[in-house]
């Protein structure tokens, strides 16, 4: 334990450093408990877990679904390839509306929301977050 000297302010107003610590103690133990029965870990847990599997399915449907898809569809860089021009502005460059990309990204998202709702449902985690009686 640290032995802090006691200054001539601190006895002027009736704090002590043993007070300062105990009561740094108390709030480290009540954040500790907070932890514990908050479900922090779990939900920094989550986190990780969900950033990884987002890569992975993003991975797969850039890799693996969007190129045979694409190939359907006549675009070689699957539906990021897909585009309509609108017109042309000053200077000549065209003005283009990319709704592949964003088609993509939508089913990204959906396949996404897909696994993370299996994974809930089959690990039955949606009963954690219920109050218990």
């Amino acid at each position: 334990m640290v032995k802090l000297k006691k200054s001539k302010s601190a006895k002027n107003d009736g704090v002590s450093p043993e007070t300062i610590v105990k009561a740094g103690e108390s709030q480290a133990m009540a954040f500790l408990d907070f932890i514990r029965t908050q479900g922090v870990v779990g939900l920094g847990v989550g986190l990780v877990l969900g950033s990884a599997v987002t890569i992975m399915v993003k991975s797969l449907i850039d890799n693996i679904v969007m190129p045979p898809l694409g190939l359907m569809l006549g675009s070689a860089e699957g539906l990021k390839g897909l585009s309509f021009t609108i017109g042309s502005v000053i200077g000549g460059k065209q003005a283009v509306i990319n709704y592949g990309i964003f088609l993509n990204d939508f089913i990204n998202f959906l396949v996404i929301a897909l696994v993370v709702y299996v994974i809930i449902r089959l690990l039955k985690f949606e009963k954690i977050d219920k109050k218990k009686s």
